[in-house]
């Protein structure tokens, strides 16, 4: 009895220490600026924008800034700023999204990228969520969409 009483709770204790067990989720930074050519930038959540929360933001040797209004996502705020020139994106940028933990950096620094390249391909907010990014993915086509309409595009 006593035989199986050590066994259980030996046995317990290292499959709790087993789920208790992290891995290291990395510091990966995601690309956050997509533009025509691939070049690309990181952003950085950290930093507050000063601008208008929606519209045009400025006019670059490419074409025009527009800013799309943040979005509220259950895990953090999303806001997308789209550069378009002759009525077509040529870049795209997400400089506020979900960075607060590794996990958020993790799973940015897979979707950010694939939304941007999603964008420029689509020229519209008519693109597909990235799986395991859900929430940021509906964020990210919300603040598109509103980035769209100032610059009455797609």
């Amino acid at each position: 009895m006593r035989r199986i009483t050590l066994w259980i709770l030996s046995t317990l204790a290292a499959v709790v220490l087993l789920f208790s067990y992290r891995t290291s989720l990395g510091a990966a930074t995601p690309t956050t600026t997509t533009a025509a050519t691939g070049a690309g930038t990181t952003g950085n959540s950290d930093t507050a924008s000063t601008g208008p929360t929606t519209g045009e933001t400025g006019t670059t040797a490419s074409g025009k800034t527009y800013q799309g209004s943040v979005a509220s996502t259950r895990w953090g705020d999303v806001q997308v700023s789209i550069t378009v020139a002759d009525g077509k994106i040529t870049a795209v940028s997400v400089p506020v999204y979900p960075n607060s933990n590794g996990k958020d950096k993790q799973i940015n620094a897979r979707a950010l990228p694939i939304l941007t390249r999603e964008t420029i391909s689509a020229q519209s907010a008519d693109i597909d969520t990235v799986s395991g990014a859900t929430v940021t993915s509906d964020g990210y086509i919300e603040s598109l969409q509103a980035a769209l309409d100032a610059a009455h595009v797609g």
